[in-house]
């Protein structure tokens, strides 16, 4: 009886260890360091230094309904009700934003780019992978339509986690954005996680997903299910814009395509030839904003210049 005890106990002990060493590798994700991003995005000409300085744009601090403060940059070169909110993937931060940003502030936008919870200048000390995030955005939203006022032509992009957050944010019944472009979402936490642990470390995604789960939900109070962006998606009435690469193999295209097919209303879908995760952009720029711009265009938000001969040019997305 004892040694069957001891081996019960061994067992338990065991499990435990596994869920509370593989929950950690979820919740505490290494992130990359402010100072290599930047250098990064330096580095490969997306942050000019002086251009970055020069624009006019104050340093925001919002709320969020969990406690700790959203650090983010609000940039408003231009005299318009036009905004877009930039949210980037996991284990990057708001500098990995500029590049987005400069982008729409190039068609007559202002912008306001942030940092998730526990990432960058944001408090907050787990990773939920939009759980939790989506609430934040939402708060982001909300602060904006305050300052700003709630008739503002707002839009969204996300990046990766950032886009899962953003299609979680809108599906909750919020919908409060104009837009949305999704640039590589996962369509289901579950099946992503059940995917990289294949791909990672050969381990039966059966057992180990699951345990994610229940360790999950007393750990960090929430549940693999409830991030799943394919199960709200139907909420989404506004138009979205989704971009994935066709070479990802970290979240594969075909969550992107699933996420497109789902999506009733207005929709475009772009797949870009070159790059590889969240490479979209930096691979393909001109087809990147080619797309970016007959999106607009076709849902008839256009701020500032580039409404002519645009009508003209060749499309390779997907309506």
């Amino acid at each position: 009886m004892r040694r069957a005890l001891r081996i019960l106990l061994s067992i338990l002990a065991a499990i435990t260890a596994v869920g509370i060493y593989f929950t950690n590798r979820l919740m505490f994700m290494k992130k990359k360091e402010d100072e290599f991003i930047l250098k990064r995005e330096r580095e490969a000409g997306r942050i000019i230094d002086e251009e970055y300085e020069s624009l006019n744009k104050r340093d925001v601090s919002i709320p969020s309904p969990f406690g700790y403060d959203i650090k983010g940059v609000l940039a408003e070169p231009h005299d318009t009700d036009y905004y877009i909110i930039i949210s980037h993937g996991v284990t990057e931060n708001k500098f990995n934003s500029i590049k987005y940003m400069n982008l729409f502030l190039e068609r007559g936008f202002n912008a306001l780019i942030f940092d998730h919870r526990r990432h960058g200048e944001s408090g907050g000390k787990t990773t939920s992978y939009g759980h939790y995030e989506k609430f934040d955005l939402k708060a982001v939203v909300d602060w904006l339509k305050n300052e700003k006022g709630k008739e503002i032509k707002l839009g969204i992009h996300g990046e990766s986690m950032g886009a899962a957050t953003m299609l979680l944010y809108a599906g909750m019944l919020e919908d409060g954005a104009d837009f949305y472009i999704a640039d590589c979402p996962f369509s289901d936490f579950r099946e992503q996680l059940a995917y990289r642990i294949k791909e990672e470390v050969h381990l039966p995604a059966g057992i180990l997903v699951p345990l994610a789960e229940l360790f999950l939900r007393f750990r960090d109070k929430y549940s693999l299910r409830e991030v799943s962006p394919i199960t709200v998606i139907d909420n989404i009435k506004n138009p979205v814009l989704f971009i994935h690469s066709s070479k990802d193999d970290f979240i594969l295209p075909s969550m992107t395509e699933a996420l497109y097919e789902k999506k009733n209303g207005p929709k475009m879908l772009f797949m870009a030839e070159n790059g590889v995760h969240a490479q979209s952009f930096n691979e393909n720029r001109k087809q990147y904003e080619q797309v970016i711009d007959e999106f607009l265009l076709s849902i008839g938000i256009v701020p500032a210049r580039k409404t002519v001969a645009l009508v003209n040019k060749t499309s390779t997305a997907r309506q």
